[in-house]
């Protein structure tokens, strides 16, 4: 936990990064200590903050600027307030998930020198746009990648299992143990072990056709890329607590899943989306790596 400059107000950040955007204008609210550095946070803001609950996007990075002045953002991370007691908590030692009602949630800017000048004053935030678009397509290619592979898994499955939004058995979300975006690409690691099994999912023989199931993930890929379609994030309102959903038509259906990232605007502007398949850990673990446009797993 950390002191903030002042209590905290119940209203969370507002944020414009679902929209894709870039710069706002905003009041400093606070200034908080934060591991050896500086927090600000703003009544609004466009930049996105890594998520403590699935840390899958890192933060943004940019600019804060004031009256001549810019600050350099290091980081972007969640602080989420206590409405009753007013305690402040930051990232990875936040108690609760975001969005839980109790507590008000916020966007904040890590920076190395001291901003406190700046409390009450109007500022300019900028995110960086070239590292911003290379996490947008690295975010939009792993939600993309995860349907097309619970297609090509679908028929592995012996007993009824959760169904993603085209209909097909969502060993995506029942598997997955992490994820990490990266510019123009992601990780994603799938436990392969009892537990999945015991729900239903056939794993023998999987190193054999794997080359056969990587080429399925991929033809899907070309195809949605190919008829460049929209992406549009979804939310339920304007603050960092509300829920937001990924979503793109494709031919098969609406590819539809809970998602607090940054995206690109259509499947077309990835260039290509090309998946590749690992089976480590003795056949335990399915690592699946994605890259976007040019760019190598």
């Amino acid at each position: 936990m950390t002191e903030p400059t002042k209590p905290f107000p119940s209203d969370s950040t507002a944020v414009s990064f679902p929209s894709g955007a870039l710069d706002a204008d905003a009041t400093v609210r606070h200034v908080l200590a934060v591991a050896g550095r500086y927090g600000l946070i703003c009544d609004a803001t466009p930049f996105h903050p890594e998520d403590h609950t699935w840390p899958d996007q890192p933060g943004d990075q940019g600019v804060v600027a004031a009256g001549g002045h810019e600050f350099q953002v290091l980081d972007s991370v969640i602080a989420a307030a206590h409405r009753g007691t007013g305690e402040l908590w930051v990232a990875g030692d936040i108690p609760v998930r975001r969005g839980d009602p109790d507590w008000s949630w916020h966007v904040v800017h890590v920076v190395a020198d001291d901003p406190r000048a700046l409390l009450g004053e109007r500022v300019r935030l900028s995110v960086d746009p070239q590292r911003r678009a290379g996490l947008s397509a690295g975010h939009t290619g792993c939600e993309l990648v995860g349907p097309a592979l619970n297609a090509a898994l679908r028929d592995r499955w012996r007993k009824d299992a959760g169904l993603d939004s085209l209909g097909a058995p969502d060993f995506d979300k029942i598997a997955i143990v992490s994820s990490r975006i990266g510019l123009h690409g992601s990780v994603d690691r799938y436990r392969m072990g009892k537990s999945l099994r015991r729900k239903g999912f056939t794993a023998d023989g999987l190193a054999e056709v794997l080359g056969d199931l990587e080429a399925q993930v991929n033809g899907l890929l070309a195809e949605w890329v190919a008829a460049d379609v929209p992406v549009v994030v979804r939310t339920d309102g304007p603050s960092l607590a509300d829920v937001r959903r990924f979503t793109c038509e494709v031919r098969q259906g609406p590819v539809v899943a809970l998602c607090g990232g940054t995206h690109v605007a259509t499947t077309g502007e990835l260039g290509r989306v090309v998946a590749r398949l690992e089976l480590v850990d003795d056949g335990r673990e399915l690592v699946l790596g994605t890259s976007t446009g040019g760019a190598a797993t």
